[in-house]
């Protein structure tokens, strides 16, 4: 079981104090706090490992790559996949889904082809496909969705034709929280001879991720919301599709050799890593996978699960409370409004309590769209938060509300 104490002990920030009040912080579906172990990590590798990666022959860049290329294995391994040529680092999921819109729109898709999505991405994975669509007359396709925040899959598989080219997904809502049956849309997608791309930026912090087992063709996550750096993040792809797909970069690292005839492109994963990476972001997004994998993964997912069905049924019991997403299968997020209370007013009035949420439309305005809504708010859920954290939200958000009788 957790030890809920000595976790937080791990997360300096989490001790502070707003606005005089204990930081109540349940923002993490925007970005999770860092513990000591990545902090430090990061500090030590520029006081006493600092020099740029690949190629160079004295020790420094020997010892700095050796750092990159174990952290390329330690995400291998934390996604279980074949090999680490499949592992290519961005700068996090948004760069990743462009990456992948933008190579294989290049290679594959032509005017009149199309590009399935769902009604409850995250823009990240809408605006690439739609910029693709203004350059070369692609379409975008929408998986529907219930009441209850679920897709309808029924309705997916009626959206297949043959100018289907590729399916790109989200595994967890960022907004509702559904976790998303990956596997199944994977099995219709590949019926279809169709691969699918899948935005796991709300699923790797939470739970284990196998994408051999999923069968997932591409796979994205972030640093920064798994407890490592910002301006880091993974792209998992199949060789077979890395192989064939256009570099999305041109620069140093990713040649074996250019003159001015003719380049040739480096081997994977280089290919799609253009320029010096970020080696020090790759070595802290190493620590902080070795930090919740230390944790157990399974054991992070069952406490994260009990929190959500806590939270959802203290929020409950609050007069006019509206949560968006009800499915029973739900990770880590809640979105709410409270009456006619805008998310706004209740955001910042949540803060001065010490409380921080997020509000707006969550970079989901189709989402919006389909609840009827112009934006809510969310608490969202990490491995370092409590009950007693949730109290304190419940009781926050009936103190704001009597302010608006």
């Amino acid at each position: 079981m957790f030890d809920i104490n000595k976790i937080r002990a791990d997360f300096p920030i989490l001790g502070r104090e707003v606005y005089g009040r204990p930081l109540v912080y349940l923002d993490n579906a925007a970005t999770t706090q860092k513990p000591r172990s990545v902090v430090e990590a990061i500090t030590e590798e520029y006081y006493n490992v600092n020099a740029n990666v690949h190629r160079g022959v004295h020790y420094l860049s020997q010892q700095a790559t050796d750092l990159h290329e174990e952290a390329r294995e330690t995400v291998r391994r934390f996604i279980n996949a074949s090999s680490t040529s499949e592992i290519i680092f961005t700068r996090g999921t948004t760069e990743s889904l462009n990456l992948v819109a933008s190579s294989f729109c290049d290679e594959f898709m032509r005017e009149g082809d199309e590009v399935i999505v769902s009604v409850m991405e995250h823009h990240s994975n809408i605006v690439p496909w739609q910029l693709q669509a203004a350059k070369r007359g692609i379409a975008l396709r929408v998986i529907p969705m219930t009441d209850e925040g679920e897709l309808r899959l029924d309705e997916y598989e009626r959206l297949f034709n043959e100018r289907t080219k590729i399916v790109s997904v989200a595994h967890v809502s960022n907004v509702l929280g559904t976790v998303n049956p990956v596997e199944e849309i994977i099995r219709i997608a590949h019926e279809h001879g169709v691969p699918v791309m899948v935005d796991g930026a709300q699923s790797a912090p939470h739970f284990a991720v196998d994408v051999q087992a999923m069968d997932c063709d591409f796979f994205a996550f972030s640093g920064h919301k798994m407890y490592g750096p910002t301006g880091v993040g993974v792209l998992y792809g199949k060789e077979d599709w890395l192989d064939r797909l256009p570099p999305y970069q041109g620069g140093g690292e990713m040649i074996e050799s250019v003159s001015f005839e003719k380049t040739v492109f480096e081997h994977l994963p280089f290919k799609f890593e253009a320029g010096t990476p970020d080696y020090v972001a790759t070595h802290g997004l190493a620590k902080a996978i070795d930090y919740v994998t230390a944790l157990g993964l399974d054991d992070i997912r069952r406490y994260e699960q009990e929190l959500t069905r806590y939270a959802v049924r203290r929020l409950s019991e609050i007069e006019g409370m509206r949560i968006f997403g009800t499915s029973e299968h739900k990770d880590a997020v809640v979105s709410f409004l409270v009456g006619d209370i805008h998310h706004l007013d209740m955001g910042t009035l949540l803060d001065r309590l010490g409380i921080a949420v997020r509000t707006g439309h969550h970079c989901a305005q189709p989402l919006m769209t389909r609840l009827g809504i112009q934006g809510a708010v969310r608490a969202s859920f990490a491995l370092y938060n409590t009950t007693e954290e949730i109290d304190a939200l419940a009781d926050g958000i009936k103190r704001v509300s009597k302010m608006f009788l």
